[in-house]
């Protein structure tokens, strides 16, 4: 792990700010969500990617019928 440098305070509501340097090398947009993780002492964000319901990729997932569903999986169930 690679300590940046920053330290920002937990404001009333339990909001911290994400400096924007660190947003824009990790690609995290206004609106983008992060999923939250817990190790040992450590909270760990990262930015949420959705994966496919049936194997887990996140590349190339669609969104149908409210789930989402990767290329290879959607070839899978056409072919069945």
């Amino acid at each position: 792990m690679k300590a940046t440098g920053t330290v920002r305070k937990v404001d009333n509501l339990g909001r911290i700010v994400l400096p924007i340097e660190l947003r824009k090398t990790r690609d995290i947009a206004v609106g983008d969500s992060l999923e939250i993780y817990v190790d040992g002492e450590f909270i760990l964000l990262k930015k949420y990617e959705p994966a496919c319901v049936f194997c887990g990729n996140a590349k190339d997932v669609q969104d149908i019928h409210g789930k989402k569903i990767c290329s290879n999986c959607i070839k899978e169930i056409n072919n069945l």
